[in-house]
């Protein structure tokens, strides 16, 4: 099995090769259309044939992967907070310089191919010299800028919006409604109105940032998918799987709780408080699909997503951090380390039918049945 957080790598890099690739050929393509043929190119252009086909394909490839490993492991963080336009020049400037170096270096492995000699042989240094004085050298720093531009405006794009959303968006997959069984996550920073009060909105707004750092490496590890940030509200969601995968809902809470709690005496130091959350998690059918005219997103809309924010306002009155619904507490098949605790039940504004909930405590020890939970404990009340 491939953990998510690489498998989520190999998606996000997978996109670079193949801007690079298709890039190679669209050039290959208009170079070929305005010359008529290839045999009527410059004498200074590599002449094509199949086995030089193959090898420039392959490190156009090659280079848009190692264009995403660099983007990715090196260069997101490092300028993360400087606005777009600066990030884009920093690393326009940056990846020029590098693939400058690349060209210089393999066109003489080429030429060499070409001419079938020696790449020591005093006709490939010859022609290495013409290059860089002719229109195919400009010509190839063009499709190299081209493909680095769209690798960039690809690489902020997918951040901003989501790798998962862009997706979705470029297949087109939810470009007609369709239905789907979903988990949903909300959760909620608790005494959000107190601490924006104490903090102002500047300094609100950078433990908000902080605060929701916290969470990516759980969200990643458990294949959360972030539907929208509301606020100090964060909404995740999860394709019902009906399997032992369907648990990484309650394991991404836990996770999230414990990389916060991590993070206390930062926060304390930073903020002099420490933010908590609560959540409410519960699962059904949404009919999924893209809305709007002037700005397009994917919606998803059911009831389902109703009743999760109604359980969520039902943490303080229970005085608990997580509540899950009976729903989805009867199909999860959840290892013996969680403890279930029946709530109760409670009629949720907008439905007819009274709605049974759970906690989630983490505590060591064999699930706790309905049965052995009184219900004179929880109140009914509508919310």
């Amino acid at each position: 099995m491939i953990k998510p957080k690489i498998r989520r790598n190999i998606r996000r890099i997978v996109p670079y090769g193949l801007i690079w690739l298709l890039s190679g050929w669209v050039f290959l393509i208009v170079e070929s259309a305005a010359s008529n043929n290839f045999s009527q190119m410059p004498s200074t252009a590599i002449k094509i044939d199949a086995q030089i086909f193959i090898l420039s394909s392959l490190a156009m490839a090659c280079v848009g992967i190692i264009t995403g490993l660099i983007e990715m492991k090196y260069l997101h963080y490092p300028f993360v907070n400087k606005n777009f336009a600066l990030r884009f020049l920093y690393k326009l400037f940056i990846y020029s310089s590098f693939f400058l170096i690349v060209t210089l270096i393999t066109f003489p492995i080429a030429a060499s191919l070409e001419l079938e000699t020696s790449i020591l042989d005093q006709k490939v240094w010859d022609k290495y010299i013409d290059y860089l004085g002719s229109i195919t050298h400009l010509s190839t720093a063009l499709q190299l800028a081209t493909a680095l531009i769209l690798s960039l405006f690809y690489s902020e794009i997918s951040e901003f919006i989501g790798q998962g959303v862009l997706t979705n968006f470029l297949t087109g997959k939810y470009h007609k409604a369709v239905e789907e069984e979903r988990i949903f996550m909300f959760l909620d920073m608790k005494s959000s109105t107190m601490i924006a009060e104490q903090l102002g909105h500047q300094q609100y707004f950078k433990l908000l940032r902080a605060y929701y750092d916290c969470f990516t490496d759980a969200i990643i590890d458990y294949e959360g998918e972030i539907y929208q940030y509301v606020g100090d509200e964060i909404i995740l969601s999860w394709k019902f799987q009906g399997n032992t995968s369907d648990n990484r809902c309650i394991d991404c809470f836990f996770a999230m709780k414990e990389n916060l709690r991590k993070r206390k005496s930062w926060f304390k130091e930073n903020f002099w408080l420490m933010p908590t959350f609560k959540a409410a998690i519960h699962y059904g059918k949404v009919t999924t699909g893209e809305i709007g005219s002037i700005k397009k997103e994917i919606l998803f809309s059911g009831d389902v997503l109703n009743a999760t924010s109604r359980l969520q306002g039902l943490c303080n009155s229970y005085n608990v951090d997580l509540i899950v619904s009976a729903d989805l507490i009867q199909q999860l098949l959840l290892p013996a380390h969680y403890t279930i605790h029946y709530l109760g039940k409670a009629e949720l504004r907008g439905k007819t039918k009274k709605m049974e909930f759970y906690n989630v405590p983490n505590i060591p020890g064999s699930l706790a049945s309905k049965a052995q939970e009184s219900n004179a404990q929880a109140p009914s009340m509508i919310i």
